[in-house]
C-alpha cells in the first residue's frame, strides 16, 4: 500500500470553493482503479489550506490516477485557485 498526502494551500477566502470541488471530484477519485482511501482534512488555523490523507495500492495506481486528472483538466483548474503549487509526498510506514 502506497500513503500519499497532498497539501493544496488556497488562495485567500478559496477554502469552500476548494471544498466544494472535492466534494464534487472525490467520488471518482474514490472509484478509480486503486484506490483505497481519500481523507479531506482542513487546517482550522489557515483554514484555505487543505490536505488530503490518500492509500492506493501503489504508486503507479496513483500515478496513473493524476495523469488521468491531468489531462482530463482537473488539476489545472485546481492549481488555478492556488496560492501555490500542489505538494505531493509518498509515505511508507517504519517501525520505530
Amino acid at each position: 500500500m502506497q500513503k500519499v498526502t497532498l497539501l493544496c494551500k488556497g488562495q485567500p477566502g478559496m477554502s469552500q470553493v476548494l471544498l466544494d470541488g472535492f466534494q464534487a471530484t472525490l467520488p471518482d477519485t474514490r472509484a478509480y482503479e486503486g484506490c483505497v482511501s481519500v481523507e479531506v482534512f482542513i487546517d482550522v488555523d489557515v483554514p484555505d489550506t487543505l490536505l488530503l490523507i490518500e492509500e492506493w495500492e501503489s504508486r503507479s495506481h496513483y500515478e496513473q490516477y493524476m495523469a488521468w486528472r491531468i489531462e482530463t483538466g482537473t488539476i489545472a483548474l485546481l492549481e488555478s485557485i492556488l496560492e501555490s503549487p500542489l505538494e505531493v509526498r509518498f509515505l511508507d510506514p517504519r517501525p520505530v
